[in-house]
Parts: C-alpha cells; structure tokens; sequence
C-alpha cells in the first residue's frame, strides 16, 4: 500500500500518517519528490485494508499494490533510482560500463585490463575473487589476495570495483575493498546473504537467477531493500531454455518489462547470457537500445589463456570497437556514453 499525500501536506499530517502505520506494526518507506511526498507501507497490510486513510488530512489518494514486490515496485517509487558509486551515477542519463574479467588470475593481469578498459570508456572495473563454479575442480578465485588486487587497480585507475560477495559471513570481508556487492545467478535466492547485504549500505548488483522468473527476481531485489538498503541494481544475465547453441537464452523483453515495473536500474549482461565473444556486440547493442541503464562485459587481456569463461571474454581492442559503437545507440535513445 502506498500513501500519496497532497502538494502541500505539512510535516506534520505526514507525520500522523506515520505514526498511524507504525502504531499497527508495520514500517514506512518515505519517498520525497519535488511534487509529492509518497508513504509506502511495507508488510502484507491486512490489519490496514479497512483503514480510511483517505479521510485523513493532507492525503490525496490511497493505492493498494497487488503486485507481490513492494519496495522494488515503481508504484512504490515512482521516480527513477540513481545510485552514487565513487561519483559514478548508476540509472542515471549516463550509461554506465563494467568490465573485467570473469576472475582476477595476477596482478599483471588484473593491472592491465583494469587501464584498457578504462582507456576504452568503462567506469567500472569488475573481477572476481571468489568464484562460484559448476565444478568443484575448476579455478575458485584468489579470495582475499584477488580483492586486494582489485583494490590496488582501484587505487591506480580510479575505477570504482564490483566483486562477487558468496555468503553472509564473507559479507563483512568483501565490505572491506569492494564498491559494490555483486550477488550472482546461484545466489538470486540465497536469502541470508540478501539480507546480509541489506544490512549495510555498500550497493548491490543482483544477477536473475538462471531459472528464475522476473517477479521472482523481484521479490529478492525486495529482501535487499526491506533491510534498509536502497542502493540496489538488477542485471539479465541469461536465463536458461531449452536452446543448447547458446551459453543461456538472453532475455531482452526483461530489460523494458523491468524498467516498466521498478524504478531500479538495470543492466545487461551479454557475456552470460550468449558465452560466446563473437555475439556480445550485436546483444550488448540490443540491451541498450532496450532501455537497460548499463552493461557488465567481461575483457581479458588473453582469452586463449583466461582461468575462466574464455570463451565468452572480450579483446580489449574488441571491447574498444564495442564501447565506440554503443555510443551511436546512446544517443539513439536519448542517452550518453
């Protein structure tokens, strides 16, 4: 439920609409914009149906919100969220750029990306330490030492960093050197570590899970926001389908549907969602001209020789030749780059 008060509400009816809704045992979400002040109501707000809100001074109107996400809900916040990240505005005019590679393997190797991308026109630097793999057996990141890296390009490129973020009790670790927790496709539904991440403030990128359906998505996109963090991003990152030719199925009606339904920012992820590097530009391309706020591409230096998802990995020349022809689309659609 949210509460949309009148143009000239005073602080203290919109106090009393507060104090009212706390009173049943609920929590406000306050939403202040330059024409109206919005309350949102954050519980299931049965105790609440039969409350006359309307009639209360300063209230304009009273909206019931079916849809089973509340705070990710544009009906909740109308207005678009634009998260700051070390003056990188995210869901902004401005496009924003990650990239990296899929795990951080050396420091020369990390050192060097981290300048091609820059030199390119990404904003962000992305790089795993800590890897989640299908296999037991494959390459599990550097842990620590990787963040540490990623931290040291940081401090030499200025680019903010995005890093994978695997558990709850890693959470306060990874606090340590990241600018923003990445939460990936196995962990959509890991619940602790949402609200773990939710506890705090750093920002975080939530992944679709491979099998996951948008409302679901959003529901976990909610988890992290119930807890008081509201510097949350979404990215399609591939769902998966029955069509083997492809690494996942990427789905871009999800760009727009979302962009329809949450005021979060969202972003594309063509790396995952094709696994193949000859088809990242054309997807990357599509993603925009979707409407997605940004995109996560992953760059190494030597795909032939990448720890992990080589295949689908980027040249940073060919990164270059991607950033310069998204800029056309930018515009195209009324954006920058």
């Amino acid at each position: 439920m949210i509460i949309i008060m009148k143009h000239h509400a005073t602080p203290g009816e919109i106090n009393t609409i507060i104090s009212q809704v706390e009173t049943h045992g609920y929590h406000v979400h306050l939403s202040q914009g330059t024409e109206r002040t919005i309350i949102g109501i954050v519980g299931d707000g049965r105790p609440l149906e039969n409350h006359n809100f309307e009639l209360l001074s300063g209230v304009e109107n009273v909206v019931r919100i079916l849809q089973p996400f509340k705070l990710a809900s544009r009906d909740f916040h109308p207005e678009n969220t634009v998260i700051n990240v070390r003056g990188v505005m995210i869901g902004g005019p401005q496009l924003t750029i990650m990239a990296g590679p899929c795990a951080v393997e050396s420091r020369s190797q990390i050192l060097e990306t981290a300048q091609a991308v820059k030199e390119a026109g990404a904003t962000i630097l992305r790089g795993g330490a800590f890897k989640p793999r299908s296999s037991p057996y494959s390459f599990q990141g550097l842990g620590e030492d990787g963040l540490e890296l990623l931290a040291e390009a940081r401090d030499i490129t200025g680019l903010p960093i995005i890093t994978e973020v695997m558990s709850p009790e890693a959470a306060p670790t990874v606090a340590k050197y990241t600018d923003i927790f990445q939460i990936g496709a196995r962990n959509m539904q890991n619940y602790p570590l949402l609200l773990a991440v939710g506890r705090t403030q750093t920002p975080v990128f939530l992944k679709r899970g491979m099998m996951s359906t948008v409302q679901e998505w959003l529901m976990s996109a909610d988890y992290v926001l119930s807890g008081g963090n509201r510097n949350v991003m979404l990215c399609e990152r591939g769902i998966r389908t029955f069509e083997p030719a492809t690494r996942n199925t990427l789905d871009i009606n999800a760009i727009p549907l979302l962009k329809q339904w949450s005021h979060l920012p969202v972003f594309g992820d063509p790396s995952h969602g094709t696994g193949k590097w000859e088809l990242v530009a054309p997807t990357a391309r599509a993603c925009i001209a979707a409407g997605a706020d940004g995109l996560m591409i992953e760059v190494h230096p030597h795909p032939e020789k990448a720890l992990s998802d080589g295949a689908q990995s980027l040249k940073p020349e060919r990164f270059a030749e991607l950033v310069t022809s998204l800029r056309q689309i930018a515009l195209a659609v009324g954006r920058t780059l």
